[in-house]
């Protein structure tokens, strides 16, 4: 069965690999950008290309008006939602709590916790039965960092993380009985442009090789379990937190 999908993040990594992914199964995908569009038209060009449909949309998620405005639009080109991949996210460069100023660990709450919720938020009014919505599935991406801790390079990301645990498990009791499954995936250590805005391009292949796995996990070995959450498939699993961390 077709599916129509707003992925928050979606021109790259993580979120592009979902995108191509849910592509593949035909299904339609709203991929939503911040900054980079020609990644963003790459991804789309590439869900077509895998069998889907898609439109590219721009909007910084802690803004209230632009994250209403991609469900909006993705609604507008394809029809009523069926899930929702919570995505979007920032790392700040490495450091130490005490060095950190205020302005960055605003940056990193604002888009990881607050634009978290608004768009958990307008998923829930979107797909809840109750609303008249018809059923579906959030996935949260949160990190194995929110249970790590991030120590001496980004206890800030961390803590966001965390928070994104947290959503999932009460989400998940909230919205059962309106038809919408709540869950989260961890990414361990993957090989991402994000660690490179964190300042340590090389971080997922020096650290991958001291998981049990032996390596660093790749963008579309999380964005299957991620399809997975989205499809019928895992009809009986909320409020869980999958772990895609090579065993760290």
């Amino acid at each position: 069965m077709s599916k129509v999908i707003l992925i928050t993040g979606g021109s790259r990594g993580i979120g592009r690999s979902a995108a191509v992914l849910a592509g593949a199964r035909g299904w339609s995908v709203g991929v939503n950008y911040t900054s980079n569009a020609a990644a963003a038209d790459e991804t789309v060009a590439a869900v077509k290309a895998a069998g889907g449909q898609a439109i590219a949309i721009h909007g910084d998620v802690s803004d209230e008006a632009a994250t209403v405005a991609m469900f909006d639009a993705t609604e507008q080109a394809f029809g009523k939602l069926d899930g929702v991949v919570n995505n979007a996210g920032i790392v700040a460069p490495g450091s130490a709590l005490a060095d950190m100023d205020i302005a960055r660990m605003k940056r990193v709450f604002d888009v990881n916790v607050l634009g978290a919720y608004l768009c958990a938020r307008e998923a829930a009014r979107r797909l809840s039965t109750s609303r008249g919505g018809k059923g579906g599935s959030l996935v949260n991406i949160s990190s194995a960092a929110a249970r790590l801790g991030g120590p001496g390079e980004y206890v800030d990301y961390a803590g966001s993380k965390g928070a994104i645990d947290t959503l999932t498990i009460g989400l998940a009791k909230e919205l059962g009985r309106d038809g919408v499954r709540v869950n989260a995936i961890r990414p361990g250590l993957i090989e991402t442009e994000i660690h490179a805005s964190g300042g340590k391009p090389d971080r997922a292949q020096v650290m991958g090789a001291t998981t049990p796995l032996g390596r660093p996990g790749t963008a579309d070995e999380v964005g299957e379990s991620i399809v997975w959450l989205l499809s019928d498939a895992s009809s009986y699993v909320t409020g869980a937190l999958l772990d895609v961390a090579g065993g760290r």
